[in-house]
């Protein structure tokens, strides 16, 4: 199995849905379960059948996180000595060239990435285009909307 790169926090937010999935959810689906059960005939039984489709979702979503932390590479950002470049958790200030917005972006992993929070994930255009770059670089990147160009202004390992 490849190795998945996650941050450290990315790695710690999989951990507590895990927890929460086995300690909690599954504790609510059985109950469910045996709930439904206590109404008789199964096989015309919409809440079982609802039941039992929650419970083989938690057991997927147990096994697929799992399977990512036991193969995760956890990269901590603030222990990265990349010279300046732009690496995976690495946060990179940009300037659009053309509109002249500013915008900071952490790259991270594709379970972690989150627009919202400025957070892209390695395999997006945006980071493909920054990976290795350094401050002063000018990226030309692929938009939906056509090609851009960002400047990078400064690249943190925070």
């Amino acid at each position: 199995m490849t190795s998945v790169p996650l941050t450290k926090f990315g790695a710690e937010l999989l951990k507590e849905e895990l927890h929460q999935l086995k300690h909690k959810e599954r504790r609510i689906v059985i109950d469910a379960i045996a709930e439904a059960r206590s109404h008789g005939d199964l096989s015309e039984n919409a809440e079982y059948d609802a039941a039992k489709e929650r419970q083989a979702f938690v057991e997927g979503r147990i096994a697929e996180l799992e399977g990512k932390l036991s193969a995760a590479q956890i990269i901590d950002p603030t222990t990265l000595d990349a010279d300046g470049r732009v690496v995976f958790a690495s946060t990179v200030d940009l300037e659009d060239l053309e509109s002249g917005a500013k915008v900071t972006y952490q790259i991270v992993g594709m379970d972690e990435a989150d627009l919202k929070l400025s957070k892209v994930s390695v395999t997006s255009p945006i980071a493909r285009a920054l990976i290795g770059k350094s401050a002063g670089d000018v990226v030309e990147v692929q938009a939906p909307s056509g090609p851009r160009e960002y400047e990078i202004l400064e690249v943190r390992y925070v």
